[in-house]
């Protein structure tokens, strides 16, 4: 050949589809001699060929073994177009025929038509040899027999499936042809295992054959297998019903013995180990009890076991059952039997959270750097299809039985037919499917393996652009599975939640809508608990020409589904439409919500999952605006806070005003909190922060306010200072939490009886004026000296007497997170200076902490509510907060003299100063500081969830799951909170056992 011939030669490849010219050439070169046929004749049809390269690479290895094979193939048309496609599409057809080239021979006329059931199940059966459903031998070699004859069948699938132009319209009917085929590959297996189990050759212990005769088994076919539309390799949904024909040859229990030896051997026979590589697994976990339960039962165990114990999922996994193989009639009775139950499992009570654990099954355990790529399981991949289809159906099928189809493609006709959805919408859904089907379909044939994931190599992105036919390149293929995925991600609102508001609005809409009826049971399907109430909100946001309704029914269809995904569907649409209410046709809002689908998410989210929030909310609205920017949800400064409150006093004269002024700042820097605690934005430490910084400034402004109303100028000489006790001495306030408090003043030149009485009215008038019925705020003064018993308000002279005198050791130890919040700073300077020898003593008294010991199990014992289980009181239950709280300062009252670090009213901050300095061990340590964090995040979480106030872990699996979607656990997570706080609690309290009592 010339070098002008040559290079003609390399262009005309490289316009076949041929990247790899020179290799090319040569292996041209190589198959026209080997096969005797000419250049120009063999690659007529490269051009069609997925890659080219590939395939002239898998024919000259075939060549190479058996030119024959190939030149007969290369003689007609229709075969040779088919090698080609085939090899260009799969190399895991190249290596078949690499194994097997005589199976060549089976593709004549193939790409014109498609095998049909009969057809493929007597070429299977053929392949081994079956008489009266017994094969003509049990051994290895009827297994390969099997697989070979299966993979020569579809391979004639395939090729019909690559002949075409437009192979998306194709894509159930090759999906239909795939499910028969493997009906046809277990039904021939099946003949094989009874030849096996009955044949002692076979190396099994045999069964005497008229038993085997007698004994019935039906192979039902799940999922996509039997819904008939399975892909080239896929795992195979089963499920194994037995008996017997005749109790007097083979009894029941005899025959599930057998019939289950029989499954065993058919799924080996498929996926077993073999010369031949398996075929595709055959799963049988979706039977009764799953993995744990019987592989084989009786029709009427089954139905015992449906009857009395399956669960929601369970049925809706039975929707696409289909008798397969084995004894159909048998097959058929359980398919008749079941599928009532199947409908009726949309009124079962507890079919939405199966419905939400079958979605997130879709991704649970999907690798994450595997979702981006995931064509079925990832966000907007068939599963998404698939789920929405198949709620629809089994959501109106309870009451229409004309949707109730297998498959996917002709339930959506049927829904369509029946007007529960759009047409416009279902053409839409039904091309999405076709498209992202053939991705996958052509995937699987690249190795004729089990894959979802999208190539990521650029020759193979071209190789299944060219195999598929969606685009001209590697880009363009992965454009157009993007756009696919972005519409299948919307479809879902527009198919499933849209048609609601044509039930309760007077909209336009060309195609017919749902009944009020049908909308009621759409509601309910998705989780809400009062379909009427919802509808009823839905219609009084929507309805209406105002550009407020037409922004809301826009906005619906998607907040119904985030709603719908939250704790309480029901109180979150209730009190986005009061705060809508209340904003009217405020611009900002309006365009927040149209333009921020984050800020809106947010928004259901907030009010979904917190009473709390959502009831402030409704009081202040216009707090909406900070979803749409995460640093105004973020907690403002106590600088920030102080100026802003002395602003009020300096504004407001009279003191009701003012207080008026000092609670709307108070509610609206904790709702501000609330929101950024329950959209993950604060820590619990941050959060903690946040709500005492609050508390100390709403009781300073409330001081500042009263003062001049309470104290006459004549006596203004007069220091009065308030001191936070408790978690709010230690910075540690959850939401509920009181604020605990002691009063301290000094005369300074007043009388001392009107100091006394001053100082009582400042008392009650910070209690009178801090009031607020809409968020509690509870000035707490137990923790003062004598308790309940002694004065409300002490003199630091007193203080001084009585902390030397009688002060007892539970004093001292309150002492411990004492901290000076308002009032007189040399005041409070003195009073510190007087008690930290008091809480920070040089030897501790050990009666006194024998008695802190003594207290603190009496506490234990009567302050727990009766009835309640202790280990579910977050605070004062075994290795609750009180644990850690009286270990911790029991170790400060010996310690912290001498370790200045422990001289704080932090908890943790003692307990990790007590660990840098040796007196605590770091596993003791880290097990106090895991409960304490772990129970002041239950018990926040519990109080915005319910909106009041809860120191119990509850028992009601709804509030701990809605308790955990506040601490960002994943949805239905009760047990696994439940189970947390007790080992968490569990191995603290071990630690509080040894170190304070031992």
């Amino acid at each position: 050949m010339t070098t002008g011939d040559r290079s003609t030669s390399l262009t005309d490849l490289a316009r076949r589809g041929f990247s790899r010219l020179t290799e090319a050439d040569a292996l041209l070169g190589e198959l026209a001699e080997l096969i005797g046929v000419d250049r120009a004749d063999l690659t007529a049809s490269a051009s069609r060929a997925a890659d080219p390269d590939e395939a002239l690479s898998g024919l000259v290895r075939i060549a190479r073994r058996d030119a024959g094979a190939l030149r007969a193939a290369a003689q007609d048309a229709a075969s040779w177009r088919a090698v080609w496609n085939l090899a260009g599409a799969s190399l895991g057809f190249a290596e078949f025929y690499l194994r097997h080239p005589e199976e060549l021979v089976h593709l004549a006329g193939a790409g014109a038509s498609l095998p049909g059931d009969d057809e493929m199940r007597a070429a299977m059966l053929d392949a081994v040899g079956v008489r009266d459903g017994f094969a003509e031998s049990g051994g290895e070699d009827a297994w390969v027999a099997l697989r070979v004859r299966y993979r020569s069948i579809l391979a004639r699938i395939a090729a019909f499936d690559l002949a075409q132009d437009e192979p998306t319209a194709v894509v159930d009917t090759v999906s239909a042809r795939l499910a028969d085929a493997a009906g046809a590959a277990l039904e021939a297996s099946l003949a094989v295992a009874r030849t096996r189990i009955s044949d002692p050759a076979g190396g099994s212990a045999a069964f005497p054959r008229p038993q085997v005769e007698a004994t019935l088994i039906s192979i039902i076919a799940m999922g996509k297998a039997g819904a008939q539309e399975l892909n080239y390799v896929s795992d195979v949904d089963v499920i194994f019903v037995g008996g017997s024909a005749d109790d007097e040859a083979v009894s029941e229990s005899r025959a599930i013995d057998i019939a289950t030896r029989l499954a065993v051997q058919t799924m080996r026979g498929i996926s077993g180990a073999e010369i031949e590589p398996g075929l595709w697994e055959v799963d049988p976990n979706l039977r009764p009890e799953g993995k744990q339960g019987a592989l084989v039962r009786t029709l009427d165990s089954h139905l015992t076991y449906y009857d009395r114990w399956a669960k929601s999922w369970e049925f809706q996994a039975l929707l696409k059952a289909r008798a397969i193989a084995g004894d159909l009639d048998l097959g058929e009775k359980y398919v008749e039997a079941v599928q009532p139950k199947v409908w009726t499992s949309a009124a079962r009570a507890n079919f939405v959270e199966g419905v939400q654990k079958m979605r997130e099954r879709v991704t649970d355990h999907i690798p994450a750097d595997e979702i981006t790529r995931q064509i079925k399981l990832g966000p907007g991949g068939l599963r998404d299809i698939e789920f929405t289809v198949q709620l629809l159906q089994l959501v109106h099928g309870l009451s229409d039985d004309r949707i109730r189809q297998r498959g996917t493609l002709a339930a959506l006709d049927a829904l369509v037919a029946e007007g529960y959805i759009g047409r416009t919408d279902a053409t839409a859904f039904e091309r999405d499917y076709r498209v992202l089907r053939l991705l996958e379909h052509r995937l699987q044939l690249r190795a004729l393996r089990r894959t979802h994931l999208m190539p990521v190599k650029p020759d193979e992105l071209r190789a299944l652009a060219r195999s598929s036919k969606l685009a001209e390149t590697g880009e363009g293929v992965l454009e157009r599975w993007e756009a696919t995925k972005r519409e299948v991600r919307d479809i879902h609102v527009r198919l499933f939640y849209r048609p609601l508001l044509t039930a309760v609005a007077a909209l336009p809409e060309a195609e017919r809508s749902l009944s009020t009826a049908q909308a009621h049971d759409r509601l309910t399907a998705i989780g809400f608990r009062d379909p009427a109430g919802a509808l009823r909100h839905i219609a009084a946001l929507t309805t209406g020409l105002s550009r407020k309704a037409s922004i809301q029914r826009h906005l619906m269809p998607v907040m119904i589904r985030w709603f719908a995904d939250g704790v309480d569907p029901d109180y979150g649409l209730l009190a986005f439409r009061r705060i809508s209410e209340r904003l009217g046709s405020t611009p900002w809002f309006l365009r927040m919500l149209r333009d921020s689908s984050a800020a809106a998410e947010s928004l259901t989210r907030v009010l979904s999952g917190s009473r709390y929030i959502g009831e402030l909310m409704e009081w202040i609205p216009e707090s909406a605006a900070w979803l749409d920017d995460e640093e105004l949800l973020r907690p403002r400064s106590g600088i920030s806070l102080q100026e802003e409150a002395r602003a009020i006093q300096a504004r407001h004269a009279a003191v009701d005003d003012a207080m008026r002024a000092v609670r709307a700042l108070r509610r609206r820097e904790m709702l501000r909190t609330a929101m950024a605690g329950v959209l993950g934005v604060l820590t619990i430490e941050q959060l903690a922060s946040a709500l005492t910084t609050i508390t100390e400034v709403s009781i300073q402004a409330t001081l500042r306010a009263i003062w001049r109303e309470v104290v006459p100028l004549d006596d203004d000489a007069l220091d009065f200072a308030v001191i936070a006790m408790g978690r709010f001495g230690g910075a540690e306030l959850g939401f509920g939490s009181d604020a605990d408090v002691m009063y301290v003043y000094r005369a300074n030149g007043v009388a001392p009886q009107r100091a006394h009485e001053l100082s009582v009215k400042l008392v009650a008038a910070l209690r009178h004026h801090s009031e607020d019925h809409r968020l509690p705020l509870d000035l707490d003064a137990g923790l003062r000296p004598e308790g309940r018993n002694g004065p409300i308000a002490r003199s630091i002279e007193a203080y001084t007497e009585y902390y030397r005198r009688w002060s007892l050791s539970w004093e001292a130890q309150a002492l411990l997170r004492a901290r000076g919040i308002a009032g007189s700073v040399k005041l409070l300077g003195a009073f510190f200076e007087m008690v930290d020898a008091v809480r920070y003593p040089v030897d501790i008294d050990p009666h006194g902490l024998r008695e802190i010991k003594r207290i603190k199990a009496r506490v234990e014992s009567e302050r727990l509510p009766q009835g309640l289980d202790p280990a579910r009181h977050l605070k004062l239950g075994p290795g609750s907060l009180s644990d850690v709280e009286w270990l911790v300062q029991a170790m400060q009252l010996q310690h912290a003299h001498a370790v200045p670090g422990m001289r704080t009213t932090s908890t943790l901050g003692a307990l990790e100063s007590a660990r840098q300095a040796g007196r605590i061990e770091d596993a003791d340590a880290e097990k106090l500081r895991e409960a304490w964090l772990l129970a002041s995040r239950l018990r926040s979480a519990n109080t915005l969830l319910s909106g009041q106030t809860s120191d119990a872990l509850p028992t009601d699996r709804a509030k701990l799951d809605g308790i955990g979607r506040i601490l960002e656990y994943p949805p239905r997570s009760a047990s696994v909170i439940e189970e947390q706080w007790m080992g968490t609690s569990r191995r603290a309290r071990r630690v509080f056992e040894r170190l304070f009592y031992g």
